[in-house]
């Protein structure tokens, strides 16, 4: 990512974290503009060629009322009913059906990755510089993290014994599809993950939370028949791999309340806003 990229991502990341503290206000453009030190011209063209609506369309959609909304629908059917519809009522919504999970096998799992080639990427996406990484069964681990050292040290960590390629590969390639906004011709995207029965679990539950829908930790918790396991749940979350494809950033709080990201909380609130927004454009 260049410096003028960063510098954009930071500056919307700012301006859709003022608008989360500040939504019962409803602040007008200039004074989200003045808070990220634009002009409201700029700021009005900069956020809306960046998230792909204008901040006052923005401020409906990643506004604490309407999380809060979702999460206290229809009291005739269960949260879990409304939340993990499988309707697809826009195209949008496709992509999540096209992701299938391989567990590694005990031996792999056990012995850090030894005998497997994992190629890895650095890319852009709308949220910050990711890094992609798969083995020849699929995607393993995709992160956002902008020092590129950083990223490397902690898949190494993840597998010790692996050998290393700084290599784009096809899992790669149709991985990155998913932040091109358009999924007609999405091919199927296969994950290789390293984790528990029950973190394998918990990820494969998250694959279910439509685009552009919220959940919560206890629901997640209903739909693996551990419904005591909440903060286990929450714990399986945080571990997830795979940043966006496994959607852990349509987990919030029962309240309402975002809560907390693997990858930073104004992150999280981008991404919501950014599906919100895709999704309205859809129903257009």
């Amino acid at each position: 990512m260049n410096a003028q990229s960063n510098t954009t991502y930071t500056t919307i990341a700012k301006a859709i974290e003022f608008i989360q503290l500040n939504f019962q206000l409803q602040p007008s453009l200039k004074q989200i503009a003045n808070h990220v030190n634009l002009s409201e011209t700029h700021f009005q063209k900069l956020f809306s060629e960046w998230v792909g609506v204008s901040p006052k369309k923005f401020l409906q959609y990643i506004s604490l009322e309407h999380t809060k909304s979702i999460l206290q629908q229809n009291k005739q059917a269960t949260l879990f009913d409304l939340t993990f519809d499988s309707g697809l009522s826009s195209t949008s919504r496709l992509h999540d059906l096209f992701i299938s999970i391989e567990a590694m096998t005990p031996g792999e799992y056990k012995n850090g990755g030894e005998k497997l080639t994992i190629n890895y990427s650095f890319n852009t996406s709308p949220f910050g510089k990711i890094m992609v990484a798969s083995t020849h069964k699929g995607i393993c681990t995709i992160v956002f993290e902008e020092e590129e050292v950083k990223a490397f040290a902690d898949l190494k960590k993840q597998f010790p014994k692996a050998l290393f390629n700084l290599n784009s590969d096809h899992f790669q390639e149709t991985a990155l599809q998913f932040f091109q906004k358009n999924w007609s011709d999405l091919n199927q995207i296969k994950l290789h993950l390293k984790g528990t029965s029950f973190q394998l679990k918990v990820w494969e539950s998250l694959l279910k939370i439509p685009f552009a829908k919220l959940t919560s930790y206890g629901l997640i918790a209903h739909d693996i028949a551990a419904p005591k396991a909440s903060r286990a749940v929450g714990t399986a979350i945080g571990s997830n791999p795979i940043a966006y494809l496994i959607p852990c950033h349509r987990v919030v709080q029962s309240s309402g309340i975002v809560g907390g990201y693997k990858w930073g909380i104004a992150r999280k609130k981008n991404i919501i806003g950014w599906e919100c927004a895709i999704d309205y454009q859809q129903t257009l």
